[in-house]
């Protein structure tokens, strides 16, 4: 009898896996601290991430894709 893959919500929360299967995920560094950075570095911390490698093989696996 084969188990049942389940979705992990932490991952779920944070990971998003586009329909060409490019794993997304939002930059850190936005919550606080805000007055330290400059204007350039916020626009970098706004874009959407795209991961790549082993790292994306194992969110997907997470994510029971």
């Amino acid at each position: 009898m084969k188990i049942k893959q389940r979705t992990r919500k932490s991952a779920l929360k944070r990971f998003r896996v586009t329909k060409t299967g490019k794993v997304l995920h939002r930059g850190h560094g936005m919550r606080h601290h805000i007055a330290a950075k400059s204007k350039s570095r916020m626009r970098s911390l706004k874009q959407v991430k795209k991961i790549t490698g082993t790292f994306a093989i194992k969110i997907k696996r997470m994510l029971a894709v």
